[in-house]
């Protein structure tokens, strides 16, 4: 592309404006991460031969980088969050592309651990440029235009593979080629065309932990714990007990994703309407239902519902985010990012592998604890405030502090 050219483009308001530019790049991401993720059950069973044990082997090695997201402090020593993004794009890329040409378990773990690294990094980035490109009045709709972003990508992710499934059933090796060659190229598209973006406020280095974010640490723990027994045996359970097929479990993606196109921007100004209080209440009582109709149902029909109210109220989580910010010290964002993931991410390393010994007897008991684990979740929704801000976290005051301390553990 000519550099003339470049320069026009980017004189233009869409590629100078933040809200397309966090967009593009979640479509991005989820183009790659959906393809991957729909037809990784089919060919972990079809191609490897895994067990429930392997799969959950196979979560748990997928959530590792998640775990390590808060080592991302220190490549922002260096590092714009922009650039990072876009590396961990072309990262997710190359761990896709690579996937079908290894259908073995050891071969499986590298490939995804490559894909994940990617992928956790650019959450992780992009979550801090989000919470500093938007203000605290348009976050909530701007994350949940992001995430209707999110399931535009899924919703051509799943439709495309659905629909080429249906007319010429082609191997994974080429799927996967092709999503990944994509995700790379598009990356590429976005680097050449949109300007830079940094927040207004210097953000502080290294590690840091505050006692007053303790609420946030803790609802973020227990989302990552329910999250990830859900995406880690969700899916398996409709393939090993109910027969679904590739093209039966991109039908219902693609239903999430048609849903969330539209439902997600909504939530969002629901989320601004009525505050974050009760949005995470409404999301951990929706989430118990799921978990307990999916240990209980014999109906394939009924399971597949439930994955559908899944992955809509899912998009509710954003309301977390928007609590942080309303508390945080706007300089906190990018390293208290890093943290969020790998405190996200503490039960998913440990959770999937565990949970992998229990399905081998009891597939039921696994939900059922999912249950427990956003019952917690939800009285401590009930701590968060109606009108959350700095020195004003929780409902109690517990573990709050009038001049907030932080433990911070500079880089080496």
């Amino acid at each position: 592309m000519p550099p003339t050219l470049i320069v026009s483009l980017r004189e233009r308001a869409v590629f100078a404006s933040p809200i397309a530019f966090l967009m593009t790049l979640a479509f991005i991401n989820f183009i790659g991460f959906a393809s991957w993720q729909v037809l990784l059950n089919n060919f972990a069973k079809e191609e490897a031969g895994f067990t429930g044990f392997d799969i959950g082997v196979l979560q748990s090695v997928r959530e590792i980088p998640g775990f390590l997201a808060f080592t991302a402090v220190f490549l922002f020593l260096f590092m714009r969050e922009q650039t990072l993004a876009y590396v961990s794009l072309l990262l997710l890329g190359l761990g896709i592309a690579l996937t079908g040409y290894f259908p073995t378990f050891w071969g499986l773990l590298i490939t995804t651990a490559i894909m994940s690294t990617g992928f956790h990094y650019f959450e992780t980035a992009n979550q801090a440029l989000a919470l500093q490109l938007l203000s605290k009045k348009e976050a909530p709709r701007g994350l949940g235009r992001i995430q209707s972003a999110n399931a535009a990508a899924q919703l051509t992710a799943y439709g495309g593979i659905a629909a080429v499934y249906f007319l010429i059933e082609p191997s994974f090796e080429a799927i996967y080629l092709v999503a990944g060659v994509a995700t790379i190229g598009l990356t590429i598209v976005a680097m050449t065309l949109f300007r830079r973006f940094q927040g207004t406020v210097v953000q502080n280095k290294g590690i840091i932990l505050r006692r007053r974010y303790w609420l946030y640490y803790m609802l973020t723990f227990l989302s990552g714990a329910r999250r990830q027994l859900f995406m880690a045996f969700g899916g398996f359970l409709l393939v090993e007990r109910f027969g679904y097929d590739v093209a039966s479990i991109a039908k219902l993606l693609f239903i999430i994703c048609a849903i969330n196109i539209f439902a997600a921007p909504q939530f969002g100004r629901l989320i601004g309407r009525i505050g974050e209080r009760p949005t995470i209440i409404m999301e951990n009582v929706a989430l118990i239902a799921v978990f307990v109709g999916y240990a209980v149902t014999t109906s394939g029909f009924v399971a597949g519902a439930l994955f559908i109210v899944d992955g809509v109220f899912f998009t509710l989580t954003i309301a977390q985010r928007t609590y942080f910010q309303k508390i945080s010290d706007p300089a906190d964002i990018s390293p208290t990012a890093s943290v969020a993931f790998t405190i996200n991410h503490i039960a998913a390393v440990f959770i999937p592998f565990t949970f992998g010994v229990i399905w081998m007897t009891d597939p039921s008991a696994v939900f059922m604890i999912g249950a427990g684990i956003a019952t917690a979740s939800l009285a401590l929704a009930f701590l968060v405030p109606r009108h959350p801000g700095p020195g004003h976290e929780t409902t109690t005051g517990w573990f709050a502090a009038d001049a907030p301390a932080a433990t911070r553990m500079p880089a080496e």
